[in-house]
């Protein structure tokens, strides 16, 4: 069912590895659905750091993925393909994507799509995916974090850090974070982190060591932060890493993992086989979605930009001044 789709449409194309200028508006065919795949007509679309490093040349899409950047979006199903069971045209949808959701339309595999909540403009709805995949597979999924247990997050006030902030809370635990001002760890608390820490200027594992401890680290830095985090780990605690704006390397004490039973993992989601995410998807509908009707859980938006401003969004992210989420609005 895609004879009504027009053939072309606007979309922004990294047109060679570079700072957000190489960010431009042009046209693009409209791609089809095949197989298990749905088509997207996008209403909005999250701006995440990846898509930053993938600008950049540092972080390319999986192959088969579209060039085009843009990990996650919402708007309606335009058209599905001839294997899709649970979605139809018309369907009001978000989507965690492998690339493309900076255009007007985009694929997505069907067990990525989840409805959009009732509760929650486009906007908010467009920054829910990626986040909300990442911090379920790795916090809940992964390190299994209970209720009654301390999350430690760096970069309180970033996409993840948000909604890290936000799932923690809604399902139970405390949440400490680290951030990188003043007025960030404010932000931080008010969004509901039980303590926020300045990590270039605090001692900040004897602050979380003085809050009781972490059972669970959430950790973006990676580098020299690494055996600080397990410094700070409970017995039994669990280290998750995600990224690593501090370096890839981290030298540990690995005493410290054995005298404490720790457990170190991590992972990225642009790679995860379609399968795991569909079973992610599922869980995120049957445990978090209730959480956002009930409005124990929202995301948290820091601005919109027009699809045409991509760079300035991207200027927005690297800036370092968003307390939350950015997203684009398409045309």
């Amino acid at each position: 069912m895609t004879d009504a789709l027009p053939e072309t449409m606007q979309a922004i194309v990294i047109t060679e590895p570079g700072g957000p200028e190489v960010l431009q508006l042009m046209e693009q065919p409209v791609p089809h659905p095949k197989g298990n795949e749905v088509l997207i007509r996008i209403s909005a679309a999250g701006v995440n750091r990846p898509e930053v490093l993938q600008r950049k040349g540092l972080y390319p899409p999986p192959p088969g993925a579209s060039e085009l950047p843009g990990l996650e979006c919402a708007g309606e199903v335009a058209a599905v393909g001839p294997e899709v069971v649970h979605w139809k045209p018309g369907d009001p949808v978000c989507a965690l994507l492998t690339g493309g959701g900076y255009a007007q339309y985009a694929i997505a595999d069907a067990g990525s799509c989840l409805p959009v909540p009732d509760t929650l403009s486009v906007e908010e709805t467009a920054a829910l995916p990626e986040t909300v995949f990442t911090v379920w597979a790795n916090v809940f999924d992964d390190a299994a974090l209970r209720p009654g247990e301390t999350l430690l997050v760096h970069g309180g006030t970033s996409g993840i850090g948000v909604t890290a902030i936000g799932l923690a809370k809604a399902f139970g635990a405390s949440v400490l974070v680290t951030c990188g001002t003043e007025e960030k760890c404010a932000a931080a608390k008010n969004i509901g982190a039980d303590a926020a820490f300045l990590y270039e200027e605090d001692r900040w594992e004897d602050e979380v060591a003085q809050h009781g401890g972490a059972d669970v680290v959430l950790d973006m830095a990676g580098g020299d932060f690494v055996q600080r985090n397990l410094a700070c780990l409970n017995f039994g605690g669990r280290h998750v890493s995600i990224a690593m704006l501090r370096g890839a390397d981290a030298q540990i004490n690995i005493f410290t993992i054995m005298r404490n039973r720790l457990r170190l993992t991590g992972s990225t989601m642009k790679s995860r086989p379609f399968p795991e995410k569909a079973r992610l998807a599922a869980d995120i509908r049957r445990h978090v979605w209730p959480k956002l009707e009930s409005g124990d859980f929202r995301p948290v938006i820091d601005r919109v930009f027009p699809l045409a401003e991509a760079a300035d969004a991207h200027r927005r992210m690297e800036s370092g001044g968003h307390v939350g989420k950015i997203v684009l609005k398409a045309p």
